[in-house]
């Protein structure tokens, strides 16, 4: 399925991306971590691809957060509010805080940029780097990645659709379709290793590795209000960066820290600027 139409000319898009993980690094708080993934629902929400995107990070999120919560949630050395305590393990205030802290901060890198992969262009962006010279094999490993996940997503369908017209039973309980699970990713992994050799002999035939200068028939409109969009947001998130390395960071709330980032994002990023 195509990624949901967007306004926003694509270095827009991961110009808003990039400086709200950087922005979420330097605040280092949970609410404007929590503030900031909330924003990204909100906004994939109005992009018309939540349904595309929660089963995306769920899968991601799930594990990370189950072993954030066995390592630092019953097993952190520096806890010393006990909460609960039984052999071994010990429930510490501190091991839950940080535990949330990454969890959150986690949680908001992973919606923000996956808000970005599945409302991007992935054609425009790619003509966008080739009219500003970016190399070709960088070009060319993000579209793959931005893509990767929905062509797996298709070829796994194909090859279920395949096996149950042979007669393959893939319903019953956990055991029975762990094991149907395991047949698919044979073809699955067989067929992605395939399509990667085709897809190397069709980028060597057609000049990839060579050094001349590529042009592209597709013209991505820019404006200068999305032109300076871009300048602020990188330049604030640069500022916040290096007040936190340097240590100077302002007395903020982060209440406040994370309502604006909120308003931040509802506003700007991914939203539409104003040309």
């Amino acid at each position: 399925m195509p990624n949901a139409p967007s306004a926003l000319h694509p270095l827009t898009a991961l110009a808003a991306a990039v400086s709200a993980a950087a922005i979420t690094t330097a605040v280092s708080s949970w609410a404007v971590s929590l503030a900031v993934a909330l924003g990204s629902a909100l906004l994939a929400a109005r992009a018309g691809v939540a349904g595309r995107m929660a089963p995306a990070a769920a899968v991601i999120l799930a594990p990370f957060w189950l072993s954030l919560l066995i390592m630092h949630g019953l097993f952190f050395p520096e806890g010393k509010t006990v909460l609960a305590e039984r052999g071994v393990a010990r429930v510490t205030a501190e091991g839950l805080g940080f535990a949330l802290d990454m969890g959150m901060r986690t949680a908001a890198y992973v919606m923000v940029f996956l808000l970005f992969s599945f409302t991007v262009r992935v054609p425009d962006l790619v003509a966008v780097m080739s009219a500003r010279r970016v190399p070709a094999q960088l070009g060319f490993v993000l579209a793959s990645t931005l893509t990767l996940a929905p062509a797996i997503t298709g070829r796994l369908a194909r090859i279920r659709q395949a096996q149950e017209s042979r007669g393959l039973v893939l319903g019953g309980g956990p055991l029975p379709r762990l094991a149907a699970a395991r047949l698919q990713m044979v073809p699955l992994v067989l067929s992605l290793i395939q399509d990667a050799g085709e897809r190397a002999q069709a980028l060597d035939s057609r000049g990839f590795n060579g050094g001349r200068a590529r042009t592209s028939y597709r013209e991505v409109p820019d404006t200068a209000g999305q032109r300076g969009f871009r300048a602020v947001a990188l330049l604030l998130a640069l500022i916040l960066v290096v007040l936190r390395i340097s240590g100077h960071w302002p007395d903020v709330q982060a209440i406040d820290i994370g309502w604006f980032a909120v308003k931040w994002l509802a506003v700007k990023p991914f939203g539409g600027v104003p040309g």
